[in-house]
């Protein structure tokens, strides 16, 4: 899956949220100064070249949609991370958070008890 630009990233975060939206539904969504319809518009172009979005014709106006969901996505750029940042280790990742001094126990008990939770289930399933 390719990267987007953080303008790209931007529109595919209000469409996201949006599920379905006309040019001037997502040129709403920004916050003043708003970007120009042509500069949006533009974007959207890219966005269904690279197959990220499509649309439904309605007359001249055109309502578009996701074909990929935020959680695809960031799956997709997650293991971009991974692989470039920390060798592909996914451990190697998650010490990384471990030092970070803004994780109180309370959060660090929360992904502790995630990774029991999952280690359990993969022991169920492989039994």
């Amino acid at each position: 899956m390719k990267d987007l630009t953080k303008a790209e990233e931007q529109v595919m975060k209000y469409l996201w949220k949006l599920e379905k939206a006309f040019l001037k539904d997502i040129v709403e969504q920004f916050p003043e100064p708003k970007p120009a319809y042509t500069t949006i518009s533009t974007v959207i172009r890219t966005l269904v070249t690279k197959k990220f979005i499509s649309f439904n014709v309605y007359g001249r106006i055109k309502e578009y949609y996701p074909l990929i969901s935020k959680e695809q996505y960031f799956k997709s750029h997650f293991k971009g991370v991974v692989k470039n940042f920390f060798s592909g280790s996914v451990s190697k990742f998650a010490f990384f958070f471990t030092k970070d001094e803004d994780l109180n126990v309370s959060e660090l008990e929360e992904m502790k008890q995630m990774i029991e939770d999952k280690i359990e289930l993969l022991k169920k399933q492989n039994d």
